[in-house]
């Protein structure tokens, strides 16, 4: 196990510095940096003084060069837009990214995993078909409508919470409610399907003949072996959160790293948008690690040399 954590580990760090060289060279390939942070009207001398501040003058692997070593300790200059340092701005919204994506993950398994046990274990019942409705309404309803609509009720109408905000825990309940609608309906379902058949495996049937209860068997020998492909959902759902759910966040006035990419792409601001497309893709490949780990702790059958 230890070993195959260090290869994951290596493997990982050699994914984040290939993402640096692709990040880099994207940038770059769409045209000239310093044409593209500046106004489509601007003078030549605004545009001749942004090269020579950037270092654009420089040959290509000279600033590949120093774009890496910067980066790999955190440093992605400072932004054209805000007049501060990159890393400051994009730890300043990593705490509310952070928190709006783990803790929405958290109650999509809490509904989902649940929901989708019930159901499976009384299939063709009346709360088996309406937890299908419920999963379908879930993957057909669009987030951005259900959002609108939740403002609008919630918000709005009934004055129970506020529309927008960041701080208080009440201002989390609408826009989790909003991205979670959908994961729970994908998971659901996966959930359902895969314990409905492995509810039949002959080690199932041994262990209700040897008399465990019913939610014994479910635990201990079912749901265990069902889980890898609903933590594949959950993991994708989480990294998706993390990259960011930038129509709901706008609705919302999420402070996420999801809008400050978008504020950093409307702005012309290619430093910020580089660090926060490497810091999100760097969360999201530590994520893959840990969910690898995650696998070998609950599925027996998992095993690593």
């Amino acid at each position: 196990m230890t070993k195959y954590l260090i290869q994951r580990l290596l493997q990982s760090l050699l994914v984040i510095a290939g993402l640096l060289v692709v990040v880099f060279f994207v940038t770059h390939a769409l045209g000239d940096p310093a044409q593209l942070m500046i106004p489509e009207d601007a003078p030549e001398e605004l545009y001749l003084e942004m090269r020579a501040a950037m270092g654009y003058d420089d040959p290509i692997l000279v600033q590949f060069g120093r774009f890496f070593g910067r980066a790999i300790i955190g440093d992605f200059g400072v932004s054209i837009w805000q007049r501060v340092p990159v890393f400051d701005l994009v730890l300043d919204r990593l705490p509310a990214t952070l928190l709006l994506a783990f803790v929405t993950t958290v109650m999509v398994v809490i509904v989902a995993i649940p929901l989708g046990t019930i159901t499976a274990l009384k299939p063709s019942s009346p709360l088996d078909r309406v937890a299908t409705i419920f999963s379908l309404a879930g993957v057909c309803v669009p987030p951005f409508w259900l959002a609108l609509m939740l403002i609008l009720v919630v918000a709005v109408q009934l004055r129970l919470l506020p529309t927008s905000g960041y701080g208080a825990p009440k201002y989390l309940i609408l826009p989790i409610l909003a991205l979670m609608w959908r994961p729970v309906g994908h998971i659901a379902q996966i959930t359902r399907t895969s314990l409905h058949d492995i509810m039949s495996r002959p080690y199932v049937l041994v262990a209700r003949a040897k008399g465990l209860g019913e939610w014994r068997v479910v635990y201990s020998h079912a749901l265990k072996n069902a889980a890898i492909p609903v933590i594949t959902l959950a993991s994708g759902a989480l990294a998706g959160l993390l990259n960011g759910s930038t129509i709901i966040e706008s609705i919302f006035a999420w402070p996420s790293l999801g809008l400050l990419t978008v504020d950093a792409i409307r702005n012309r601001d290619l430093p910020l948008l580089q660090g926060a497309v490497v810091v999100v893709a760097t969360m999201t490949v530590l994520l893959n690690l840990l969910v690898d780990i995650l696998y070998a702790a609950v599925d027996p059958r998992v095993r690593f040399d």
